[in-house]
């Protein structure tokens, strides 16, 4: 039996667990921790980073990236504490992430001592495991059982560590049980509800398929049930991409991440079939629309919307049994019209994207990443408008992936996430996109890329301004007080921080950058890039509620949205105008 320190001990079961890459800043009261993780540097590596709720939000975004669980520590006191922003966006969005806190040695704990807290009940909010080990012996053990317990429940779990006790040297030859990621439990539909669902479909005139991340691996089912039974299909945002976006009947996201298509569709639907989601919004959608959800988890149904009718299933099975039946639908008006909302939808977000006269916009700087991406790249994208103008263009028609922070919402999730792609995937091409209210609160991890060689392209959309929260003072008649923002100079800030810059302030200088990030690419660059995109501030169409259409509206509503967006009638028309022409 072979001795060595329970930190050792603790960094062996991490790799055991598939775990090569751990986040966080070395401190006192966790040193001992961080000293094991070097006596395995070769199998496990420590990133380090500027800021503990970076590492944090790495961690979560390994998680949602990879399905592995992402690990990150942090010190007794402050340390610990700065975790929690990126503890907390891994439990909203459900996903396994270990927390490793150091604490005080056990000789002084309970004696008011430097940084000392009563850690435990600080994370029993965010975390459905939270222990703190007793002696050295118990690390390896409880760490084991926490990261368990993190997949068991796809949630967070913290172990507190006082230092001390991980730098004692104990017996430790590993354990021979299996280290199980996940269980596949497929929860098989009724033949009884899919018959039901079949002759709900066959009486309906205006059917949508609305998805979650629930059908992530059913790409193929999607499509195919889209066009079999001819229903236009939206998802929620962090389920873009799982049908190809420029699929002709993807119609995108409803809410203020949306799509005039995804929300006019929705509103004219007779019969909404809601498949692997738990999508709060739901709620407001119109009285009088059949409601059909289809979860393989019993606490969900029925949660956000009544439901006429609910299936305990998986979504994928439950798609290929749908697709047994012997009913297809012609494609119908309802469809034909929905496609030519997408069609006109998509050709003006290209025309916003081409007129750079008054200022870069927005749509032309993701237009550019659209065009420059590869068919595999990976996206990190921030919270703001950013994440509106990232979901409604970025290609997800291919194998591009990509991770927000949906459910928590964290401005500052765009770097982190970036960061940490690169780690998972190496070999792919990877951007993040932010703002530049959430660039500025984690910029100083740009050193963490120059440092560990990690080329991303960091997109900067700088319009001076909290412009998401500037869109609620305009809706709510408040004064835009409090949301106006210093610009800088983030190219320059890239460079002097060992990066590379690129400031552009229109399309010409955009073009330019990206051919020079082209050629650099090629040579085989290992530096962080960031793009500082000057663009106008412009208040992105709200497409969470429009009131064009003249059977619902009366004109001067519809004028007085129109003008606010731009939207003419010539190049945007209400989506049962079309559907009157067909």
């Amino acid at each position: 039996m072979s001795k060595i320190t329970a930190g050792q001990a603790l960094a062996r079961v991490l790799i055991d667990w598939d775990i090569d890459h751990v986040y966080g800043i070395t401190a006192d009261s966790i040193n001992n921790t961080v000293d094991g993780f070097y006596q395995e540097k070769d199998r496990l590596k420590y990133i380090q980073v500027r800021h503990e709720e970076v590492g944090a939000l790495a961690a979560a975004a390994d998680a949602k990236l990879t399905g592995k669980i992402g690990v990150s520590f942090g010190s007794a006191g402050p340390g610990g504490v700065h975790l929690l922003n990126g503890l907390y966006d891994a439990k909203m969005d459900h996903v396994p992430v270990l927390a490793l806190v150091g604490q005080t040695a056990t000789s002084i704990m309970n004696t008011n001592f430097f940084q000392e807290l009563n850690q435990d009940p600080i994370f029993a909010d965010v975390a459905e495991f939270h222990k703190q080990v007793t002696t050295a012996e118990q690390i390896p053990h409880v760490v084991d059982e926490a990261i368990r317990s993190a997949y068991a429940t796809r949630s967070v779990s913290v172990v507190i560590i006082p230092d001390d006790l991980s730098g004692q040297e104990i017996t430790f030859d590993g354990f021979k049980t299996k280290p199980i990621k996940s269980v596949s439990q497929v929860v098989e539909p009724k033949v009884e509800d899919v018959t039901r669902v079949v002759a709900a479909l066959r009486k309906a005139k205006h059917p949508v398929l609305w998805i979650g991340k629930g059908a992530r691996d059913a790409r193929q089912e999607v499509i195919d049930v889209s066009e079999k039974f001819s229903m236009p299909v939206l998802s929620t945002a962090p389920a873009t991409g799982i049908m190809p976006t420029d699929h002709p009947n993807f119609m995108g996201s409803r809410g203020r991440l949306g799509t005039k298509p995804a929300f006019e569709v929705s509103q004219a639907a007779d019969l909404v079939l809601f498949v692997g989601t738990n999508f709060p919004f739901a709620r407001y959608l119109p009285q009088g629309i059949e409601f059909i959800q289809v979860n393989n988890n019993l606490a969900d149904l029925g949660k956000q919307h009544d439901a006429d009718i609910t299936v305990l299933a998986d979504a994928k099975r439950f798609f290929q049994e749908l697709l047994k039946s012997d009913l297809t639908i012609e494609p119908t008006k309802f469809l034909k019209a929905a496609q030519i909302d997408k069609k006109n939808w998509d050709k003006w977000l290209k025309s916003l994207a081409a007129d750079d006269k008054d200022g870069l916009s927005a749509e032309g700087v993701i237009q550019g990443i659209k065009e420059n991406a590869t068919d595999d790249a990976v996206f990190g994208l921030d919270v703001g408008n950013n994440t509106e103008w990232a979901i409604r263009q970025l290609p997800l028609n291919k194998k591009q992936t990509f991770t927000m922070s949906a459910w928590y919402g964290t401005m500052g999730f765009g770097l982190p996430a970036g960061l940490a792609a690169k780690l998972d995937y190496p070999k792919q091409q990877v951007w993040s996109i932010s703002g530049d209210g959430g660039y500025a609160m984690v910029m100083p991890d740009l050193l963490t890329e120059v440092k560990y060689h990690l080329p991303v392209i960091n997109v900067v959309l700088e319009n001076k301004s909290f412009g998401f929260i500037q869109h609620e003072k305009i809706v709510a008649n408040q004064a835009l007080y409090g949301i106006d923002l210093l610009g800088a100079d983030s190219a320059k800030v890239a460079e002097d921080m060992g990066g590379i810059g690129f400031k552009v302030t229109n399309l010409k200088e955009l073009k330019q950058a990206f051919h020079e990030i082209a050629e650099l690419q090629r040579k085989g660059n290992q530096l962080p890039i960031v793009i500082d995109a000057k663009i106008k501030n412009v208040d992105p169409v709200d497409t969470s509620f429009m009131p064009i259409d003249p059977e619902n509206f009366d004109a001067a509503t519809i004028s007085q949205y129109r003008k606010q967006y731009a939207l003419s009638e010539t190049d945007q028309p209400a989506f049962s105008d079309l559907l009157k022409k067909l």
